[in-house]
Order: structure tokens, then C-alpha cells, then sequence
């Protein structure tokens, strides 16, 4: 049974905010840089106007296409690349570093809402009766949640299908001064089956699959088709005795309640927490950024 819906954000997050938004449009700083950024949840309108948008921009996206655009530098002194820190609250202030990027996808290397994760991740592994514990990240991309996991002290396995992106995390443990995180680069459904036959097991398991998607291989993936044998797969890969479970969902239209009878299949009794994460603006409008679900058992 579920504990009813919730709603988190980060807290601090030093270097991260969410200016303004609306008009299907997000203003945000990454550290020093502020960028210009398509987002479909936005419907509203903006509190400031588009020229103060751009007087305090250094970059800005255009779409070309659904999947793919261009960024327009507002400012000289902008950067293909730069570096963020993020320190983890619930492990003594760690910190994880990330290196960002001007992505021709419209993204820049990390999703600022999944700190929420990455807290609850850290703590549980920190709190975990068994230690080491051991730590799976399924869709894995940049690495926030393997970055938490590993300074938490989880043995910790980073999957995903991009060698390019696992590439970009394998970049991001460096600068975040850790290491022997594995990197695995393959199709997520053909892993968890694979491993379940194997009968490995894990304390602790963050899935945060896209909408669509491919493998390596030309594996082709989408959310509503597949999430429910993923998910009972991922069931399985837990620990019996101390475990804990991120089911996340960024998709439009994508309810928590779905997320939770998902967890809950073959258990009721199972005590699930749904929610939503979202990021909140300066002029206190939230920004809702994806759905969750989770479980822990200790």
C-alpha cells in the first residue's frame, strides 16, 4: 500500500536554479552559466519578460526538430563545456562533480530535479545493515545516482546503452575523485533478464527509463510496452532481506499511481512511496519534472 502522494525538490543545490519559467521555456544557471531551454510541462507565462530572459542568458537552444536543435550563444565568454558541483547532504556533505556540455539533443548533462534521488539513495546506502552494499543504476545516462551510490560506499554497476554517455559518467566519477564504479553498456530489458537467470541480487536499484529508446544492438524500447516486465524483472534482482527501489518517469501523462501498481504487482501488502519531483522558480512556481516510486525495507 502506498503512504499517499508527495511532492520533493532539491535543497541545496548550490549550483543549480530554476530562474523563470514558462511559455514552454526554462531559464536556469549551472553554476555560472544560464541557459534558455524548451520545456513542454511549462504551459504557463513567464514572470519576466524575453529580453530580461536574455539579458541574463549565455546561451540558447533551438529546436530544429523534435529530438534535435541548436544553441545560440547570447554571450562570448560561454563555454562548450564547463563543471558543477553537487554536495550530498545525507553522507557528509560528499560532493559529486559533473562535467556538462552543449548537447545537441537540448541537454546538458544532468537532470538538477534527480538530487532528490540521489539523496535517498546515499542514505539508504549508508544506512544499509549489510555493507557493502550493492547498487544497480538501469538507464543510467550521466551518472548522478552512481555518483551518489559510490560515495556512499555501494559496490555499484552504471548501465546504459550509449557508450558515449557512459563514456560522460566514467568522466564524471574522475572528477567526482572516485572509482571502480563498472560500466556496462547494453540494453537494460536484456540485462535484467539475464542477470535474474544468473540469480545476482542487489540492495538497491534506480530504473529511470525514457519514453523511447534503442540498445546498443538496434533493441528498441518503449516506456508502456516494456515497463511492466522491467519491472518485474527488477523486482526479483532485490536483495530478500535489505533492499530499496527508484522507479522514476519522465514521461507526459505518465501518473504516480501507475508507477505504484507497477511495484506493488504480486504484493499489496508492499509499502510503497509515490510522489512527483519538481523544480520550483523564483517566483514560486513549480515546475513538475517526472513522477516516482519507491520501496525500502529497512
Amino acid at each position: 500500500m502506498s503512504r499517499g502522494i508527495q511532492a520533493f525538490t532539491p535543497q541545496g543545490f548550490a549550483d543549480y536554479e530554476l530562474i523563470d519559467s514558462g511559455g514552454f521555456l526554462k531559464l536556469e544557471r549551472f553554476g555560472q552559466y544560464v541557459t534558455i531551454r524548451p520545456e513542454p510541462q511549462a504551459v504557463w507565462d513567464s514572470t519576466l519578460s524575453m529580453p530580461e530572459w536574455e539579458m541574463m542568458a549565455h546561451v540558447r537552444f533551438e529546436p530544429k526538430s523534435s529530438s534535435s536543435g541548436n544553441w545560440v550563444k547570447l554571450k562570448k565568454n560561454m563555454p562548450d563545456q564547463w563543471q558543477i558541483k553537487y554536495a550530498i547532504q545525507s553522507i557528509e556533505s560528499k560532493e559529486i562533480a559533473f562535467r556538462l556540455g552543449l548537447t545537441s539533443f537540448k541537454h546538458v548533462g544532468i537532470f538538477p530535479e534527480q538530487a532528490v534521488n540521489w539523496e535517498f539513495i546515499a542514505d539508504s546506502v549508508a544506512r544499509m545493515p549489510k555493507q557493502p552494499a550493492r547498487f544497480l543504476n538501469l538507464f543510467a545516462y550521466t551518472g548522478g545516482a552512481s555518483l551518489a551510490a559510490r560515495a556512499a560506499g555501494a559496490e555499484t554497476l552504471h548501465l546504459d546503452s550509449i557508450k558515449q554517455v557512459v563514456n560522460w559518467a566514467n568522466e564524471n566519477q574522475q572528477l567526482s575523485g572516485l572509482k571502480d564504479i563498472r560500466w556496462v553498456v547494453e540494453d537494460a530489458l536484456k540485462f535484467a533478464r539475464r542477470e535474474v537467470k544468473r540469480g545476482n541480487k542487489y540492495n538497491g536499484i534506480i530504473l529511470d527509463p525514457p519514453a523511447f529508446g534503442h540498445g546498443p544492438n538496434g533493441e528498441k524500447w518503449k516506456l508502456e510496452d516494456q515497463i511492466n516486465e522491467m519491472v518485474k524483472l527488477v523486482l526479483e534482482l532485490l536483495d530478500d532481506q535489505y533492499h530499496f527501489l527508484i522507479l522514476n518517469a519522465y514521461s507526459l501523462g505518465f501518473s504516480s499511481l501507475i508507477l505504484e501498481n507497477l511495484l506493488q504487482s504480486g504484493d499489496k501488502k508492499r509499502k510503497v512511496e509515490i510522489g512527483e519531483l519538481y523544480l520550483e522558480d523564483r517566483f514560486s512556481k513549480r515546475l513538475p519534472l517526472g513522477a516516482f516510486g519507491r520501496l525500502r525495507n529497512f
